[in-house]
């Protein structure tokens, strides 16, 4: 058998090979050569796992890791840790206009319905009877007079008598201060 037969007889197969591997129907994956690339091979969440200890998928944290991104807030909920805040925390977008857009559309999102338009604290939850206590008034002087850090605690963790909840969670920290700019521009 000459070369140029055993060529043709292997660009044969090859061919034949290639195109019956090819599935005109788009709705099939056709024939996997490498399963292990195409099938992971990992545990669901929640299903029982024999690598670890606890014999369970998902672990904790390892203690002392902060995620990729976050900052831990080291202010407690207390009168000292708001005056704290008030001292040590700066606004980083204090007299920048710029951010007065951003600021008072996070404003309407999450302070609105409390504390109104003009920041009185006859919101839409109050004026309902919905929230029975008269929000604070953004405009009062006590506000006005407050550093910026202690805005920025009392939004993060809620304020001392339990009025105000916990926006931390649902505000992303240069949003808070953003919504703090605005407070300071608008009232």
């Amino acid at each position: 058998m000459h070369i140029k037969n055993k060529i043709t007889i292997l660009f044969s197969l090859v061919l034949v090979l290639v195109l019956s591997s090819c599935n005109h129907d788009r709705n099939t994956p056709g024939a996997q050569y490498m399963d292990d690339m195409v099938t992971a091979i990992s545990y669901e969440d929640y299903s029982p796992n024999p690598i670890f200890a606890n014999g369970q998928t998902g672990q904790l944290p390892v203690e002392g890791t902060i995620s990729r991104g976050h900052m831990p807030y080291s202010f407690s909920k207390t009168p000292e840790g708001q005056t704290l805040a008030g001292e040590q925390l700066v606004n980083p977008f204090k007299d920048k206009k710029d951010v007065l857009e951003k600021g008072e559309k996070q404003y309407n999102i999450y302070c609105l319905i409390c504390h109104g338009d003009a920041g009185k604290g006859n919101g839409t939850l109050y004026e309902s009877g919905k929230f029975t206590a008269l929000p604070s008034d953004l405009s009062d002087d006590r506000i006005k007079n407050m550093p910026d850090g202690e805005i920025y605690h009392i939004i993060t963790k809620g304020s001392i008598s339990g009025l105000m909840g916990a926006h931390g969670p649902q505000i992303k920290p240069e949003n808070r201060w953003k919504i703090i700019t605005f407070i300071r521009d608008r009232f």
